[in-house]
Order: C-alpha cells, then sequence, then structure tokens
C-alpha cells in the first residue's frame, strides 16, 4: 500500500531505533520513509557546541548517520529526510498531520520501569490525530523477537474502535502475523443496569458470553476485509491495563486507542494506553479514535 512513515529523529539511540523499526514497516508494506529533525538555533544548548553552524552541522549529521544506516540495512525503500526549522512538538505535529504514521524513539529501561517519555512524545501523543508508534532500543539482556503476534486492545466495540482494528489487522496482514484482540470485562455497578442489558446478559448467557459475543460482532468487518489474517479473541475479568499487558510477552507491536478531545475536553492518553506506554517490550502503536 502506498503511504509515508515519518521518523521524528533528536540523534539518541532510541530514535535510531525508530528508525529501524520504521524503514522495516516502510519495506513491509511498500512505502517511502521520511526522516526528520527539527531544529531551531540554542544559545545555551548544552548538548552540543553553542555556536549555530556547529549544531546546524550536529544535526545535519543527526539526518545523513540515520539516512545511511536505514538504505544500508533496507536498499529498496525510498528515503528522505528534512531538517525542521522549527521548534519539536509543532513540527513533529505537522508532520504526522501528513503522514499515515509517524514512528518516535523512547528512553525504555525493562519491565518494570518501562518507557520513560520525554516531554516532546507525550506532548505529540496527546494532540496528533493520526496513528503514532512509539519504539525504544531494548536493553542487551532483552530478547528481540523479529516476529511475533499484533497484541490490540479492544474496549470500545462499537464501530469508533474501528481505526485502532484497522490499524492492528493492517499490521499483522503487512507481517503475515496474527492478531490477538484483548478485551477486558468487569461486572458491573448496580446503577447501570437497565431491564435491557440484564435481558441482553440473561440471553447471552452471563457477563462474559456477552463480552465475548460483542467482540465476536466487532470483528466480523475485519475478518472479512482481512481474511488471510488468523485471529485470536481473548475475553477475560479484570483491569484492561493488566488484561492486555499480560497477553503481550512476545509480540512484535501492541495497538492501543486514544479518544480524540471534544470540545470540552482535556487531551488525555487514557489509563490503559499510558500502562502500555510505560510496561510493554515491544513497540506501541496509538490510534486516535472518535
Amino acid at each position: 500500500m502506498p503511504g509515508v512513515i515519518t521518523v521524528g529523529l533528536d540523534g539518541t539511540d532510541h530514535s535510531l531505533a525508530a528508525a529501524d523499526w520504521a524503514a522495516a514497516e516502510a519495506a513491509r508494506r511498500g512505502m517511502a520513509l521520511r526522516l526528520v529533525h527539527a531544529w531551531v538555533w540554542q544559545p545555551l544548548d548544552m548538548v552540543v557546541a553553542g555556536d549555530p553552524d556547529v549544531q546546524q552541522r550536529w544535526a545535519a549529521g543527526v539526518l545523513g548517520d540515520a539516512e545511511n544506516r536505514v538504505t544500508t540495512a533496507f536498499p529498496g525503500v525510498a528515503v528522505t529526510t528534512e531538517l525542521l526549522p522549527a521548534e519539536p512538538v509543532p513540527a513533529l505535529l505537522a508532520e504526522a498531520a501528513k503522514a499515515d504514521l509517524l514512528v518516535l524513539g523512547s528512553r525504555g529501561h525493562g519491565a518494570v520501569v518501562g518507557y520513560l517519555l520525554g516531554s516532546v512524545a507525550l506532548k505529540v501523543l496527546r494532540q496528533a490525530v493520526r496513528p503514532v508508534v512509539l519504539v525504544r532500543s531494548p536493553r542487551r539482556d532483552e530478547p528481540r523477537p523479529v516476529a511475533g503476534e499484533i497484541v490490540v486492545g479492544v474496549q470500545e466495540v462499537d464501530e469508533t474502535g474501528g481505526p485502532v482494528l484497522e490499524f492492528a489487522f493492517a499490521a499483522a496482514a503487512a507481517r503475515d502475523a496474527r492478531v490477538r484482540v484483548v478485551r477486558a470485562w468487569s461486572v458491573p455497578p448496580v446503577f447501570a443496569w437497565s431491564p435491557g442489558s440484564m435481558y441482553l446478559a440473561d440471553e447471552a448467557g452471563g457477563l462474559e458470553p456477552l463480552a465475548r459475543k460483542r467482540l465476536t460482532e466487532a470483528l466480523r468487518p475485519w475478518r472479512e476485509k482481512y481474511p488471510q489474517v488468523d485471529v485470536v479473541e481473548h475475553v477475560e475479568i479484570g483491569s484492561a491495563a493488566e488484561v492486555l499487558l499480560s497477553n503481550s510477552p512476545g509480540a512484535a507491536l501492541m495497538v492501543v486507542g486514544r479518544r480524540l478531545p471534544g470540545a470540552h475536553d482535556l487531551r488525555r492518553i487514557g489509563s490503559v494506553t499510558h500502562a502500555a506506554l510505560h510496561h510493554a517490550l515491544c513497540p506501541v502503536a496509538v490510534v486516535p479514535h472518535l
């Protein structure tokens, strides 16, 4: 499928890991790869020398090093680079709006500490209207699986969850991988019950069978669109974040949703997505939806 995957680089190992992941994904999907680095002169920059020419050469080197790395590993991928004369957050948000997918690096320290989301990544995630993937550079003692399931967390079983499932199934199809769709359920509070909901639960044989039935119905259009993708449906009682993470070992990618804010809503990531970003060992795709 045609399209563009954009990588935001900052000169760290984590952003290089993001470039590696994005290049592999571009090769699988037949997409172009765009490498960008947002740079404006910072007179008090403590990372590189304060001279603007030196800073600009360093910024250009960030792009050049990443370009050489991905073109060597994936010579068939069309790669372009651009030095963006803007602050990182607005620059990356503008890039995200134009790309099919934005990929960023994130500092990671394993399953316990998990991701350390920088302020730039966090602000971009909260405001982006297109999917964003966070990739961290694994520690030396961590396994680096090249294959595995696409694990997707689905709480919204109506059509609002469609973009999340669409992304997961497309990613699985590109990898010839299986999709594991995870949905957690819990006993609703008494005030949430109604005669209609009681009837549906009774007709389905209980709350868990009802949750399974609703998930199966939500997946039907995606099974039809991607008949080549093997699907596992996992429904379990418990915390949504815990159930999702317990199904993630060995996953190649975790896909979660983020509800787009309404006119008066705050820009929030959500507790399940927050947990996935901080504790999943694999790359995490955050897909906005209504």
